[in-house]
């Protein structure tokens, strides 16, 4: 999974609170009906955080997970491996 790939659907997690994120998160869902939520390294459990606030707090029984991805790469530069994650979520 390659996160310089970009759609409009999609969500990168960043370092903001995680309610924050969730709401700009839920706005793009509500708009697009389908979203990608993507996240590497550390920032992996703030996605799945993300995702499980919309599922089962701010949707409950709207939406639901469609699909998660994990993957690692590793640099060709330094070698160093890094995880990332693709949650996709859908609007019911």
């Amino acid at each position: 999974m390659e996160l310089e790939e970009t759609s409009q659907n999609d969500f990168f997690v960043e370092r903001d609170p995680i309610m924050q994120s969730a709401t700009d998160a839920l706005m793009l869902l509500s708009k697009a009906g389908k979203i990608h939520v993507k996240a590497e390294g550390d920032l992996i459990p703030n996605a799945v955080s993300i995702a499980n606030i919309i599922v089962e707090n701010f949707l409950k029984n709207n939406s639901k997970v469609e699909l998660i991805t994990l993957d690692s790469e590793i640099s060709p530069t330094d070698g160093k491996m890094t995880s990332n994650i693709e949650i996709i979520l859908l609007n019911n």
